[in-house]
């Protein structure tokens, strides 16, 4: 880590100072911190004992109304840094409207509400998530009473800034971007823009992500007045706990080798990542039909089958979760075992934000990621910004051919599935119809999917080939 001297002058300009602030010495406590009794309450119910690096370093500062940049590794307890904070300022001063809390996507955006409800329990804390994929009108109807938090994607907070009589933000204290870089690295630049000049400046705003970049002009772009810097780890990082291995093999032979470590894995909860939508439903399909308790998660289902599928996975229904990059930012799932990388992100941090789904809270956990001949410069390139080799899993070849002949039966069933019931491949238009919708091509506004997601460029985002 960058003495503080160096953190602060590094990447920084007269406009934008940062401080850079080392992790305590000294063990903390929430009550040592200053937070408030019906805070304090609400964590002894929530068994948050105590805090978390990025939380003690945060509150502090947080507490005396500074702006502040938040770099942790995921899982460290960012939600709980942020909310905190607003929730004491909040009872000192309870208005409607007070705080609005930007996410990439809209599963993070759910997370995020029901974090600042927990925490805020003892306060009647009232809260509202605004996404895409859901009918406005409900939205619309909420936000006219006024909540003290609103937690938002960037495409529908927009569109009711510009479209919902009565609704505005002008008296906003309290402004959170979470997962900042990729806010910031997507698309989603020209809303937040268009976002931030609907929204006061005089305002304390908070930037957190595990993985955050330093330009200057995108922080210039959220108007952070004087910020703390509080960096708990180092740049890019994988948690000590978790075990990183990866699997060679040809690239026909992927499809085979990922229903062999379904096989030898059966007894733990997973996470099978995808770049496409396309192979997340037909792996899931192909997993179903061979007998294992699989369910897909990509940004082509609905917003209520989304959040079934997270549903049933975290109770314990489904034990393997076939996702595209939708799952891997910031959601909470405390018990994943295994995370495999079907297909190996073409952007090394959301490699990290992917295994990062398991070794949750000092847990333990395992990563897979599956390499074809095609795939070793990703894997070079992911094993030097991590700073650590991968281990190669043993694999039983015999097993394996024993497997080659269900494995591309259910292949051609699953293949066969997915064109009866007309689904999309992974590059498809959204629908520009339907009940759910709710603001018809406006809601493409949200863009958490998943081509972008997993960081392929938009000119591909027709093509049908599975990479």
């Amino acid at each position: 880590m960058p003495s503080p001297e160096e953190a602060s002058t590094s990447g920084s300009s007269p406009e934008l100072q940062e401080e850079a602030i080392s992790v305590p010495a000294v063990p903390a406590t929430f009550k040592s911190l200053g937070l408030i009794d019906p805070l304090l309450e609400a964590l002894e119910q929530m068994k948050f004992k105590a805090p978390t690096d990025i939380q003690a370093e945060v509150l502090p500062h947080a507490l005396q109304g500074r702006d502040i940049i938040g770099v942790a590794s995921t899982g460290s307890g960012k939600t709980a840094a942020f909310a905190l904070p607003i929730l004491q300022k909040l009872w000192d001063d309870p208005k409607g409207l007070f705080a609005c809390v930007i996410a990439p996507t809209r599963e993070l955006a759910f997370q995020i509400t029901q974090q600042f409800e927990s925490i805020g329990s003892a306060m009647g804390v009232r809260c509202v998530t605004i996404i895409g994929g859901v009918d406005i009108q409900p939205q619309k109807i909420a936000l006219a009473k006024k909540p003290h938090v609103v937690v938002a994607t960037p495409g529908r907070l927009l569109e009711h800034l510009e479209e919902t009589k009565g609704f505005s933000l002008r008296n906003l204290k309290f402004l959170v971007l979470d997962e900042a870089d990729r806010l910031l690295d997507m698309d989603f630049g020209p809303k937040l823009d268009k976002i931030l000049k609907l929204i006061p400046k005089e305002r304390t705003t908070y930037l957190f992500s595990a993985t955050m970049t330093t330009k200057v002009a995108k922080l210039q772009r959220a108007s952070l007045s004087n910020p703390v810097r509080v960096e708990v780890n180092s740049k890019y990082s994988t948690v000590s706990t978790l075990l990183q291995y990866y699997l060679l093999m040809p690239l026909p032979q992927k499809d085979v080798h990922l229903i062999y470590l379904a096989n030898t894995l059966a007894q733990n909860s997973m996470i099978i990542f995808t770049r496409t939508v396309h192979d997340a439903q037909r792996l899931s399909i192909m997993l179903r039909s061979l007998g294992f308790p699989a369910i897909p998660l990509h940004g082509q289902l609905s917003q209520s089958a989304r959040l079934g599928a997270l549903g049933k996975f975290k109770a314990g229904g489904r034990s393997i979760l076939v996702a595209t990059d939708v799952a891997s930012r910031g959601l909470d799932i405390p018990s994943v075992d295994i995370i495999i990388n079907y297909d190996i992100p073409t952007h090394s941090k959301d490699y990290i934000h992917r295994v990062g789904r398991t070794a949750r809270a000092g847990r333990s956990g395992k990563s897979i990621t599956l390499v074809t001949q095609y795939d070793v410069e990703l894997v070079l390139r992911i094993e030097q910004v991590i700073g650590k080799k991968m281990e190669l899993w043993a694999v039983d070849k015999e097993e394996v051919a024993l497997l080659r002949e269900r494995v591309d039966e259910a292949g051609r069933l699953a293949a066969t599935e997915i064109k009866e019931q007309g689904i999309k491949g992974g590059h498809g238009k959204k629908r520009k119809r339907g009940g759910d919708e709710g603001g018809g091509g406006k809601d493409d506004m949200d863009r958490d999917d998943d081509v972008v997601e997993a960081g392929m460029p938009k000119m591909m985002k027709k093509s049908k080939a599975r990479r």
